[in-house]
């Protein structure tokens, strides 16, 4: 099987550092079981023993901050269980343990629990990073689940009242540990997240042994850790102590006053950046006023602020250039104006109705005076004619005919004039018209010229 180091001379450091690194990639986390032997406790504090079983033997190295929660002082042949991590110690080029947790065979079962559900819940996918909530930047509403009698709630009061007072905190009572406190722990977090009352939850408790943080490794407390819709953190026992409900919390403190500083830290950080912000602008406006007052004094100094005229003279001059050309554009227009206005007015005046009728009367009392005097001499023409027509008339009047002589002869049985001799018989009555009246008359006899 070729590898990248396969054609590549390594150094001896090269080497131990690849190996390291993949031991400690691979095993981030075992837990296993032997006999100490060759113990030596360091006047450092740390402690340094072989872990060994019947056909194998493993370096092992248990530091001061994870030695101080021994229950007791281990020794040669004590059977212990042991929560670690692999690692390589490059000096020396051997793999050893870095000893988290040590606990006494006793304790055997409970830890093969732990594992077993550890795995479980593992594989359910409740560790995973992708479910992990953030924790709201200013949290006004803090829900603390643990006891009311503990330390915890004293240590978590006392950091949030010194970093920062404007909270408002419930706290959920529960049993922290013995019969029933993982379910009362499960029920408290189901209440916060029914009742939707906080914004964030601490959940917790002091330092104890295996046995009495026992309740933040049972199923129910990490599955309703993986319910909560509001965002958890867990903090159980000291800062070498796991449990479950670490994995599956949104952030693990490691101490309950830790916990406390981790919700506030958000708004320490806004108080840090508000309070540098404000020193930062007091700085610049210090400087900026200094600045300014320095300028203000070289153009104090300067000869142009020694009389208005140096730097108003040109623009004064230019202002009566400018007034008296305004004025000139005003008189020009003005006097347009005013030729225009006559114009209109003369306009206007020609147009003015009453003139209009006026003159229309005068022209209609011209039209009827040649009217008259038109109708005048039709009449007095047609006058003429009348009295010429009415002397033709009178002068063939029968009537005047009568007057020289003349008479006209009717017949008064056909009312009918005579013109001749053949109108008339013998014995027919007729009369004759003469100028003054009628005349009648019997036909004796007649006679006929043909």
């Amino acid at each position: 099987m070729q590898t990248e180091y396969t054609n590549k001379v390594l150094t001896v450091s090269e080497l131990t550092f690849s190996i390291k690194s993949l031991l400690e990639t691979k095993f981030t986390f075992v837990t296993l079981s032997g006999e100490i032997s060759n113990f030596k406790h360091q006047s450092s504090g740390h402690m340094y023993f072989s872990l060994k079983d019947a056909n194998s033997q493993i370096s092992a190295a248990l530091f001061r901050g994870n030695a101080k929660n021994l229950e007791k002082m281990p020794k040669d042949g004590d059977e212990v269980i042991v929560e670690a991590e692999v690692s390589v110690y490059p000096p020396r080029g051997n793999y050893q343990l870095i000893v988290r947790k040590l606990s006494y065979s006793g304790k055997g079962d409970l830890l093969i629990k732990l594992n077993e559900l550890k795995e479980k819940l593992k594989n359910e996918g409740l560790f995973d990073k992708s479910h992990k909530k953030d924790l709201p930047i200013l949290p006004k509403k803090i829900g603390i689940v643990t006891s009311p009698t503990g330390s915890v709630i004293q240590d978590i009061l006392h950091v949030l009242k010194r970093r920062f007072s404007n909270f408002h905190l419930i706290l959920n009572p529960v049993k922290v540990q013995g019969e029933g406190s993982a379910l009362e722990i499960a029920k408290a977090i189901d209440d916060f997240n029914k009742y939707n009352l906080v914004e964030v939850l601490i959940i917790g408790r002091g330092g104890g042994s295996l046995e009495d943080l026992w309740a933040f490794n049972e199923e129910i407390v990490a599955k309703a850790i993986f319910a909560s819709k509001i965002p958890i953190i867990s903090a159980v026992g000291h800062e070498t102590d796991v449990s479950i409900s670490d994995f599956v919390a949104d952030v693990r403190a490691p101490t309950p006053s830790a916990a406390a500083e981790i919700v506030i830290k958000e708004k320490a950080q806004f108080l840090d950046t508000i309070k540098y912000f404000e020193t930062q602008i007091a700085k610049i406006l210090s400087y900026k006023l200094d600045t300014l007052k320095v300028r203000l004094e070289n153009f104090k100094n300067q000869s142009v602020f020694s009389s208005p005229y140096t730097l108003l003279g040109k623009q004064m001059q230019m202002l009566d250039d400018l007034k008296n050309s305004i004025d000139s554009s005003i008189k020009q227009k003005l006097i347009s104006q005013k030729e225009l206005l006559k114009l209109i007015f003369n306009q206007t005046k020609s147009l003015n109705p009453l003139l209009k009728i006026k003159d229309l009367k005068e022209d209609i009392n011209e039209f009827s005076n040649r009217l008259n005097l038109s109708f005048e001499n039709y009449f007095s023409l047609k006058k003429e004619r009348l009295a010429k027509l009415i002397d033709h008339l009178k002068a063939i009047d029968p009537k005047n005919l009568l007057k020289k002589g003349y008479s006209i002869l009717f017949n008064e049985k056909k009312n009918s004039i005579i013109l001749s001799t053949k109108d008339i018989n013998e014995d027919d009555e007729i009369s004759a018209m003469v100028s003054d009246g009628k005349i009648y008359a019997k036909v004796e006899r007649k006679k006929n010229d043909s």
